[in-house]
């Protein structure tokens, strides 16, 4: 649970540089719903960061625009009845949506010809097709 959060191979979040916040949890609950503060809720300033190499951290950046809030990056659990299940919930959520925004681009489609066998079967059925139209048309008259 505590200590750094590992993204991807050499990319590691000190734990310095992730903030908590506990809140009441929304829905039902038991005898100590109104007492426990079992919504977790962590945030990653993205922006001032040193975890990232100055690369990543503009590819994240770019990616995260709308999520992120003055270059913060916040993402919240409360499907849990456990404060420690919903804070292990933020942290999986959280490196997740990093390693997506670090992700490097997919490599670029090269384009291919259609090859002369699915040429020639898309002609043959485009033959067929219109062969059976013009069927129902002698029978219609």
């Amino acid at each position: 649970m505590p200590g750094p959060l590992r993204v991807r191979g050499s990319v590691v979040i000190p734990e310095a540089e992730l903030r908590w916040r506990f809140s009441r949890s929304s829905g039902p609950g038991g005898q100590s719903v109104n007492t426990t503060d079992s919504r977790a809720e962590l945030s990653y300033d993205l922006a001032a960061s040193a975890a990232l190499s100055p690369g990543l951290k503009e590819r994240a950046l770019r990616r995260l625009a709308d999520r992120l809030a003055d270059g913060v990056l916040t993402v919240s659990a409360s499907e849990h009845r456990s404060q420690l299940r919903n804070r292990e919930a933020a942290e999986a959520r959280l490196v997740q949506i990093l390693d997506e925004a670090i992700a490097p681009p997919p490599r670029a489609r090269r384009p291919t010809k259609p090859s002369r066998g699915s040429i020639e079967r898309r002609l043959a059925a485009k033959r067929r097709r219109g062969e059976t139209k013009r069927r129902r048309r002698a029978d219609d008259d």
